[in-house]
């Protein structure tokens, strides 16, 4: 999640900043500031190119799956990244969990693999850097 800073007085006026937590963008403004067009961080997911391992890399985005994938242990991630994975197949892949602790939404059985359903969408929350929860069209 962003973190939002805004500074100035309740009339609204004064200098804000807005900063996102996820990059190292930032912006400062005059309020009232009608007349500007920005942004910060993600306003919608860029489509990853992985195909076989998902990696640091791939945080924030989705990857286009034509081939099962492997979540890897060891690979950098840390509490809070998330990548999605979109099936688009016409049958099931399988997303094969390497990682230490691996589970599924909802089940508190650890798994080794998820099977994502035909066209189905996934996403892989790291809870930390050795744990992940898989949510979505799988099973």
């Amino acid at each position: 999640m962003s973190n939002i800073k805004i500074q100035g007085n309740a009339s609204g006026a004064g200098t804000t900043t807005l900063q996102s937590a996820n990059t190292s963008s930032s912006v400062t403004a005059t309020l009232p500031d009608l007349s500007s067009n920005f942004s910060l961080g993600f306003l919608n997911a860029p489509i990853s190119s992985t195909t076989t391992n998902i990696a640091i890399t791939d945080v924030g985005k989705v990857i286009s799956l034509s081939a099962g994938i492997t979540v890897p242990s060891g690979a950098g991630f840390a509490a809070g990244d998330v990548v999605s994975l979109y099936n688009n197949t016409t049958g099931n892949l399988t997303i094969t969990c390497s990682a230490v602790t691996s589970r599924i939404a909802g089940n508190n059985s650890t798994v080794t693999s998820a099977t994502l359903a035909t066209r189905g969408v996934a996403t892989v929350l790291f809870i930390s850097a050795t744990e992940c929860v898989i949510t979505g069209n799988v099973s």
